[in-house]
């Protein structure tokens, strides 16, 4: 019989994660951070931040930044948090935002990368601060957490979930 459940994590100590924040609405953005932060930190994960202008960005950057982790001279990461927010406006624009960039980590995520994605899709402003506040939604916080989770499954994949057959 198969054993399921949680077990003892397979990492390197400490595991590395690159948050990619989309600055497009400033302080949304630092609430949606310092959930991220304090959650990464939590669990004792080394962090490192870029931010880029949008959320559109976020997944191109993610790639570059795990193509450049195959050179000597840059960190490898062993997973990445996705930050942002995109507000439903009066145009089709929110549709091609919130659409592309989750296609984009997705595409990101079935390669293998351990990506939590911290990205709002809301009607407005209040959605989006119900979500971002750590005292509230702390989706920063989530994605970090869910990132984290990832990179312990993937590893204990790599060697085998282990159990028996009865």
């Amino acid at each position: 019989m198969a054993r399921h459940g949680r077990r003892r994590a397979i990492l390197k100590d400490p595991p590395r994660v690159l948050i990619v924040e989309a600055r497009f609405y400033g302080e949304l953005a630092d609430a949606l951070l310092e959930g991220a932060r304090d959650a990464l930190e939590a669990r004792g994960v080394e962090v490192d931040v870029v931010t880029v202008p949008g959320a559109l960005e976020i997944p191109a950057v993610i790639a570059m930044a795990e193509e450049a982790g195959r050179y000597p001279t840059a960190p490898r990461y062993d997973g990445y948090v996705a930050l942002g927010c995109v507000i439903r406006g009066e145009t089709y624009h929110f549709g091609i935002v919130a659409d592309q960039s989750a296609a984009g980590l997705m595409q990101l995520a079935l390669k293998g990368l351990a990506i939590g994605n911290g990205i709002l899709t809301t009607e407005d402003e209040d959605q989006a601060w119900a979500r971002a506040r750590r005292s509230e939604g702390d989706k920063g916080g989530f994605a970090a957490r869910a990132c984290v989770d990832l990179i312990e499954l993937r590893g204990r994949l790599r060697v085998g979930l282990g159990g028996s057959a009865a």
